[in-house]
């Protein structure tokens, strides 16, 4: 079992930055894909972005391509999210995922483990 704990919310002005954070625990992260997605109020949830297991790969979702940041620190077993120049549209509730499947899915049921979420709240 993959414990995870997202942090690192809360409100900013658009164009403003926040860095969220993914601290896992149970097992090391090195074996595992990471992801973040979000889910705005009455939408489904959505990918935002992943990374290959020892960080070389990266895959984004266009709305948020050269904005956002995927890292990871494995021996900090912690995943981290840098969001730039955020925009009202990113409001949402952000998840943290892994992955045993070694895929940089954009699907949320090839995620074996979730966060409990981090809401983002950006105001134009």
């Amino acid at each position: 079992q993959v414990q995870l704990v997202d942090s690192g919310g809360g409100l900013v002005q658009a164009g403003g930055s926040l860095r969220l954070s993914c601290a896992a625990s149970g097992r090391t992260i090195d074996n595992y894909v990471m992801g973040w997605f979000r889910q705005a109020p009455g939408k489904e949830r959505k990918f935002v972005t992943a990374i290959s297991r020892r960080g070389s790969n990266t895959y984004y979702a266009d709305s948020v391509k050269g904005r956002f940041t995927i890292s990871r620190d494995n021996a900090k077993n912690t995943v981290y999210l840098q969001m730039n120049n955020l925009k009202p549209e990113d409001t949402a509730v952000y998840y943290c995922a892994a992955n045993y499947r070694n895929l940089l899915s954009t699907t949320p049921h090839d995620y074996d483990y979730w966060g409990q979420g981090t809401q983002v709240t950006v105001s134009s």
